[in-house]
């Protein structure tokens, strides 16, 4: 998750769940999770669960004899499980960071835990003194949780969303907002299985000549998330060629309101797929490269973006707005975006170095 806050629509309700159902623990967004605290040392897996229909990458922070160290980044696809600390636990406080994968736009994961704690950008990462970041570490929010016991002496916590998914249901609707980000009708993401999903679910397999047995593979998401993040005939798809995280933002005109909508994060050597609904007369695009403390690069102190010369309103933080004029009055920035055609079907926009 960005500490810049750019992602693209409202931010869900999350919630860290502990077995049985009947006991279990919940966080909404601004909440505190009681300190765990672990009296004598025990021989228990530490599992992480993902009832989210997002792809997820979390990391733990373990605060042991007045020192704090952090490990990362954990994928979980929807409806798994994994486990992320073996063997006997002293540890006087357990911690977690979650974010969804860029290509989502909108993380249903707030940044607000009360802990600033270091991790790494690489995909492995262990830091042993995580309250003081060095090079190529930033601070991330952690939130104290409170994993279950359960009978053979495992913990086990579960990152969950408000509509209280199964695994099953987890599972459909990690598939179900894939397919949207595609560019495939599958509204509303509620797990539940009808023929608008099962249609949407084979039109994208035969359009990437995937066979109907992929689904029932573990790989399915891993390859439903490269599919998506490739170029589309469809659409508009956004490329990022540079080595630097991109924050992007979309606008729509359906010939009787502009909407202007950000941020999504592309990350370097990635494709990302802005949410586009209906069926807008001119769509435009504008997107600057930042640092990993969210500033503004600037290459011979003019700031790398690409844009252009329709004004529209954005803002620092996340937003969606219908009101394009007089920007500055409401708190928003008149940002230059460039047209884009989409008309004959779909468009690429590739981010480079000048």
């Amino acid at each position: 998750m960005d500490g810049r806050v750019k992602p693209g629509h409202d931010v869900g309700e999350i919630r860290w769940q502990a077995k049985p159902l009947r006991t279990r623990v919940a966080l909404a967004l601004a909440a505190i999770l009681p300190l765990l605290t672990f009296t004598t040392p025990a021989r228990a897996d530490l599992k992480l669960c993902n009832r989210m229909s997002y792809v997820v990458e979390a990391a733990i922070g373990i605060d042991e004899k007045a020192a704090t160290a952090t490990r990362g980044w954990f994928r979980l696809d929807p409806a798994t499980c994994r486990v992320v600390l073996q063997g006997a636990m002293t540890a006087e406080r357990i911690l977690l960071h979650a974010r969804a994968l860029s290509l989502y736009g909108a993380s249903p994961i707030a940044a607000n835990g009360n802990d600033q704690l270091c991790v790494a950008t690489t995909d492995n990462f262990v830091i042993a003194a995580a309250r003081q970041c060095r090079a190529g570490q930033t601070p991330a929010a952690f939130t104290q949780v409170t994993p279950t016991k359960s009978d053979d002496g495992s913990l086990t916590a579960y990152l969950a969303e408000s509509a209280e998914y199964d695994d099953e249901q987890a599972r459909l609707a990690g598939i179900q907002r894939l397919l949207g980000i595609a560019g495939y009708d599958v509204s509303p993401i509620d797990g539940v299985d009808g023929p608008k999903t099962q249609a949407a679910l084979a039109a994208f397999l035969k359009s990437r000549g995937l066979s109907s047995d992929i689904v029932s593979q573990s790989t399915f998401f891993a390859t439903m998330v490269d599919a998506v993040q490739t170029p589309s005939p469809t659409g508009l798809t956004w490329c990022n060629d540079t080595p630097h995280k991109v924050m992007a933002a979309v606008a729509t005109d359906d010939g009787r309101t502009v909407v202007s909508r950000g941020w999504y994060r592309i990350d370097a050597g990635k494709c990302l797929h802005p949410d586009i609904t209906g069926q807008p007369k001119k769509v435009y695009s504008f997107a600057e490269a930042v640092d990993d403390e969210n500033r503004t690069i600037k290459l011979k102190n003019k700031p790398l973006n690409w844009g252009g010369l329709v004004q529209l309103c954005t803002r620092e933080n996340k937003f969606e707005t219908t009101e394009q004029g007089d920007c500055p009055s409401r708190g928003f920035t008149a940002t230059g975006f460039t047209a884009v055609d989409i008309t004959r079907g779909g468009k690429t926009i590739r981010f480079a170095l000048p």
